[in-house]
């Protein structure tokens, strides 16, 4: 079942990764940036998934910030692959002026390409052995007996930027099969949002030319492609361990990529090339087709709670989204709407989105609304909130606004944690506390073959499929 009206609920990695995680916007939360800690008290599918009798695995990126670098999952079986602290804190008091050691640039697009190694495909290949190595364990659980279900998520960096691709999938793709940006804006053009965007990556003053552009896309759909032999590998072990039709596989991502759309790239926006993302899922019980209800990350927990046999009763917290297995069996779902959340750099106020049917709307306090019928206008080229034909919904979504939320105390919300934790992390960089960063724990004395074990009976449990007793 594809869903063909998914979005992230703030698009940027860390808050996006922590709603789809708690099922919570991230207004509720505090998860609003980058550098926005992920409190342990908060629970997490994870959580629910074990106390449900599931085993549960993470191999890969999550962007977890704080001490607590787990949050419900059992296995952790890699690193992470950005920083856990609050080095990447913005400042509200100052959101015009760029943070030049971790905000995004146009040397990043101006540097794309190939290349046989980067920290992305070094991470990612990493990401995929261990995954891997976790499923085929489970094949050797069930042989010895445990039918424990599992729950992993495998989380790869890529297609994330830099654009930069391994020579084989570059090859996948030849300059002319890459299509250049339908639809551009100048710095002048854009709404106010989107040039402070502009500004803050650099777009507006650094030019770049078509070469450059269709690099970038080029290397980035390479990348697709990569992820995608990413996908097939868990699916090839799936199969291998005799699984996969009674697993169920989901795919989606954090956030899109506007790579040259309207002028902007990266996301940190309420575009669709930013804050749509892809989500697939199949397995037993999931019917083929497509759902054109709006949906969200927000709806994974609640979808992995039905899975998994639970109920409303097992939440700790109050969850924002519904399920999505009625959608995924083919049913009707009389929801359909997605809401939006932004609260990090590049920004002095919240922004915030809400779609609903056709309709999508964008508001941030110092700027005029937008609102865009997606299916009139896919590209979103014309903000239809001023137009007389619209002035109903346009009051009606102004008016949902103010109740759902009150802008101004979630901006001072947002603004005292960042001054607390800019305070945490320059007594950090001086020495105070421990290092965050995710190590996973290793044993080698009591892996492969040792001097305590009989190497016959090492072989045989690491052996799968197992032999079987009696020959013929």
């Amino acid at each position: 079942m594809r869903f063909d009206a998914a979005y992230c609920n703030s698009p940027l990695c860390a808050p996006s990764r922590f709603a789809f995680m708690s099922g919570q916007l991230i207004s509720r939360i505090a998860a609003y940036d980058n550098a926005s800690e992920f409190r342990a008290s908060v629970p997490t599918f994870a959580h629910y998934l074990k106390a449900l009798g599931y085993r549960t695995c993470l191999s890969g990126k999550m962007h977890f910030i704080g001490p607590d670098q787990k949050h419900g999952f059992q296995d952790r079986v890699t690193t992470d692959i950005y920083p856990a602290d609050f080095a990447w804190t913005p400042d509200w008091e100052a959101s015009d002026e760029r943070i030049d050691k971790w905000y995004h640039n146009m040397q990043t697009v101006k540097e794309s390409g190939e290349a046989v190694a980067t920290y992305q495909t070094d991470y990612d290949d990493e990401v995929e052995f261990a995954a891997r190595r976790w499923l085929i364990d489970r094949g050797r659980d069930r042989a010895a007996g445990d039918a424990a279900p599992f729950c992993l998520v495998a989380s790869f960096i890529h297609p994330h930027d830099p654009y930069v691709a391994k020579p084989d999938w570059w090859n996948l793709y030849s300059d002319a099969d890459v299509p250049m940006p339908e639809f551009t804006l100048t710095p002048d053009e854009q709404d106010p949002f989107s040039r402070r965007v502009m500004d803050g990556i650099e777009a507006s003053y650094v030019p770049l030319t078509d070469e450059e552009v269709l690099r970038a896309r080029r290397a980035y759909l390479a990348n697709v492609s990569y992820f995608d032999s990413k996908v097939g590998a868990m699916v090839k072990a799936l199969e291998e361990i005799d699984e996969l039709e009674n697993t169920i596989v989901i795919v989606t991502a954090d956030h899109g990529d506007m790579l040259g759309e309207r002028g902007l790239w990266y996301k940190m926006n309420f575009f669709e090339h930013s804050a749509r993302v892809p989500l697939i899922m199949a397995g037993p019980g999931v019917v083929p087709g497509n759902a054109s209800n709006a949906c969200s990350l927000l709806d994974l927990l609640p979808t992995f709670v039905d899975i998994a046999g639970g109920s409303d009763d097992l939440y700790g917290e109050p969850v924002d989204g519904r399920s999505l297995m009625p959608l995924a069996r083919g049913e009707a779902d009389p929801v359909d709407e997605a809401i939006g959340e932004y609260c990090a750099e590049m920004t002095p106020y919240p922004v915030f989105m809400i779609r609903r049917g056709t309709l999508k709307y964008i508001h941030c306090d110092p700027d005029p609304p937008q609102l865009y019928d997606l299916t009139a206008d896919p590209l979103e080229k014309v903000n239809v909130a001023d137009d007389p034909a619209y002035a109903d919904q346009t009051a009606a979504f102004a008016a949902e606004v103010a109740r759902r939320w009150d802008s101004e105390k979630l901006r001072a919300d947002v603004m005292a944690t960042q001054k607390s934790r800019r305070a945490l992390h320059a007594a950090m960089e001086a020495g105070a506390g421990e290092v965050w960063d995710y190590n996973p724990p290793r044993n080698a004395t009591q892996e492969y073959v040792r001097n305590h074990m009989d190497w016959t009976v090492a072989a045989a449990r690491y052996r799968y499929p197992p032999l079987k007793e009696n020959h013929e």
